[in-house]
């Protein structure tokens, strides 16, 4: 009887092989992209959308530099020079190329009409220099510095979008003007979001009777007509009080008549999230009631966030707007482009002084609209069910 042959084996490893699992099959799959990646990735694709985000960039690098790239400051004005056209910069010189120069304006007065002029006078040129030691302010509003991106000498004049009925060059008007105009929506959110998230946040979270008394206080507030609220509010403040300080308050005051909307509407969102099975486990173990809202409700309203902060920033610009515009929220000298669009209320301003308002007002309204781009497509981001129901 013939005995079985043992099986075959291959030779032992050796001992300093190592032996290697084989990897795990290729899936094709990649990985999960993360919220801000899925956001660029789309955001990039809509060229409308790429061209809104650029502007803003761009337009919040200019605030950041203002007081650098103005040729004045804010408060800088020369009366004799009120009301004067766009100074016109000129590149040729005895019909050849030259440096950049400007021309003073002269005044003249027309016998026929009885009017007060002005006309340049070619007798005199003053070179635009650049890094110019000009008027004192604080780069960053932290460093101080009489340093400015261009200039002319004294006794020139460098006015870039002309001046105003006091003599103020709007050009750095416009730009000083910025900061508080850019400034206040976000600021005014800083206020709004905590108190939104959690107020809306705690009256879902514990629902019943605490729910209906904090939703009641807020539709109060709701229920009141929101522009004549601000005007209101704004006109209980002080005219002598500092403009740093009017400023703060304008952005309680906008706080105030903003938290209810953003706190009604978590109040929803956490009605359903509340139910879900990782909230119930956390209660389960024991997790307190303001440890679920804050660690497990509140972050999943993240994404509608989003939206609301880039939808919510136009709104807030456009009331501090017409509360300057009004005369109740940056006062002169201080500079806003709502107190800038004020020379609207004068109609040969905007028959004859058209320079007045075409820089404020065109900033405003593509500041406005470029959040609005944004925020839309954010929205169909991060929520692609209110672009299928819209």
């Amino acid at each position: 009887m013939a005995k079985p042959e043992p099986p075959k084996t291959g030779p032992a490893p050796s001992p300093t092989t190592a032996v290697v699992s084989d990897p795990l099959p290729a899936t094709g799959t990649p990985p999960p992209a993360t919220l801000w990646r899925t956001i660029w990735k789309e955001c990039r694709r809509d060229q409308l959308v790429m061209a809104a985000a650029t502007f803003l960039v761009a337009i919040y690098g200019v605030m950041l530099l203002s007081g650098f790239i103005a040729p004045y400051t804010a408060h800088f004005s020369d009366r004799d020079l009120a009301y004067i056209p766009p100074t016109p910069i000129f590149v040729v010189k005895d019909h050849r190329p030259a440096w950049p120069y400007v021309v003073p304006y002269k005044r003249v007065f027309d016998a026929e009409t009885y009017n007060v002029g002005f006309e340049p006078d070619y007798s005199r040129h003053y070179p635009i220099r650049l890094f110019y030691s000009g008027g004192a302010y604080r780069l960053f509003n932290l460093i101080p510095t009489t340093i400015h991106l261009f200039g002319v000498d004294e006794p020139g004049r460098l006015f870039v979008l002309g001046t105003d009925q006091n003599g103020h060059d709007n050009f750095s008007r416009l730009l000083i003007g910025s900061v508080p105009s850019l400034t206040i929506g976000f600021l005014a959110l800083l206020v709004v979001f905590p108190i939104g998230l959690v107020y809306g946040g705690a009256s879902g979270y514990f629902g019943g009777r605490v729910d209906n008394l904090m939703m009641r206080l807020a539709e109060i507030i709701m229920s009141i007509p929101q522009f004549y609220l601000l005007i209101a509010l704004a006109a209980l403040l002080p005219s002598d009080i500092n403009s740093t300080l009017r400023f703060a308050l304008i952005v309680i005051i906008l706080a105030f008549i903003g938290w209810a909307g953003l706190s009604r509407v978590i109040r929803g969102m956490v009605l359903s999230i509340k139910e879900q099975e990782y909230v119930e486990a956390a209660e389960a173990l024991g997790a307190s009631s303001l440890w679920v809202i804050w660690r497990h409700l509140i972050p999943q309203t993240a994404t509608y966030a989003i939206v609301a902060v880039t939808l919510g920033v136009p709104g807030y610009l456009l009331a501090e707007s017409a509360l300057s515009f009004l005369g109740l929220g940056i006062q002169q000298p201080d500079a806003s482009w709502g107190n800038m669009l004020s020379e609207a209320q004068n109609l040969s301003n905007i028959i004859y002084r058209p320079w007045l308002l075409m820089g404020p007002g065109l900033l405003i309204f593509f500041t406005i609209l470029s959040f609005n781009v944004l925020g839309d497509k954010l929205r169909d981001v991060l929520d692609p069910k209110s672009q299928r129901t819209a």
